[in-house]
């Protein structure tokens, strides 16, 4: 009896974390990765590109707004058509506010899109260093601290690339929408059958799968400071994208439940996409660690 007491109370037998990370692989390189995503301070970072990412908005809406104003400026039936249609739908002085608002915006367009444009590049700028600052703590990379020009420059051709890859990722989405491909395979010739509409949705989540998977191991390899290579990053860029789209189907239900009401539908889109952008960044920090911890990896070093 005292000898198994003694046996319980050995502060240096193997806990049952250690005993299971000892008997499992896959459950010791999830702690692994946990212990570098803490290590880096991936919450802090995962925070500070989400604060970022709704900040980009306003810049974008502004240059949306100056775009809208030269396209209106060119057809004023348009413009006269919308002016109707706001005072018809609100009535009264709050309704001519709107309307000599929206006036001025257009008045204003070049002014508006200059402003938004170069708070957008300063906004995109913070954010990509950000990632990438937090993307070289998953890896562990130090590479030499470079001169603020040539920081900003490495910056820029990353946001460019980067914007150059979400693009692509999607328009090769746009086209794995289940609409899209039943029109094409209308198109084809191919007939209707009851169960092509299940088949074209699995197939749509299978292409959008693949195309986040192409995307997220190419921010984790090619986005630190000191790139890595793909091998190292294709299994995390894959259970990131597993991840993002689970994200993405639950976050579509969580939008269709919200806006229904009057607080949902101001607030509601808002909170999800800080939610989104969050969740989304922490994903793809921790997909990261995953890699830098791999056996591989943790072998190299």
């Amino acid at each position: 009896m005292s000898k198994a007491v003694t046996d319980q109370s050995d502060p240096t037998k193997p806990g049952v974390i250690d005993r299971l990370r000892t008997r499992y692989g896959w459950f010791d390189h999830v702690m692994r990765a946990q212990e570098r995503y803490d290590d880096g301070q991936g919450n802090f970072f995962a925070a500070g590109m989400s604060y970022y990412t709704i900040f980009a908005l306003f810049p974008l809406a502004m240059v949306g707004f100056s775009v809208g104003g030269f396209l209106l400026s060119r057809r004023p039936e348009v413009l006269d058509e919308i002016e109707r249609r706001i005072k018809h739908s609100i009535p009264g002085e709050f309704g001519n506010e709107l309307v000599t608002l929206m006036d001025s915006a257009i008045s204003s367009r070049a002014s508006v899109g200059v402003i938004g444009l170069a708070t957008a590049a300063w906004v995109g700028l913070t954010w990509m260093a950000n990632l990438r600052e937090a993307l070289s703590e998953m890896w562990e990379t130090r590479s030499d601290k470079q001169s603020f020009v040539s920081s900003k420059l490495s910056d820029l051709l990353a946001m460019v690339w980067a914007f150059g890859a979400m693009l692509a990722t999607i328009a090769l989405t746009a086209l794995s929408d289940p609409k899209l491909m039943r029109s094409v395979l209308r198109w084809l010739g191919v007939p209707d059958f009851t169960l092509l509409g299940g088949l074209l949705r699995v197939a749509s989540l299978i292409m959008a799968a693949g195309v986040s998977w192409l995307l997220f191991t190419w921010m984790i390899a090619r986005l630190p400071r000191e790139s890595v290579s793909f091998s190292s990053a294709m299994e995390a860029g894959a259970i990131a994208a597993v991840g993002y789209e689970l994200f993405k189907q639950a976050g579509s239900v969580y939008l269709q439940s919200v806006i229904n009401g009057p607080a949902g539908a101001v607030f509601g889109p808002v909170l999800g996409l800080l939610v989104f952008a969050y969740v989304t960044a922490r994903l793809i920090l921790f997909a990261t660690a995953w890699a830098a911890t791999s056996a591989d990896n943790l072998r190299t070093d």
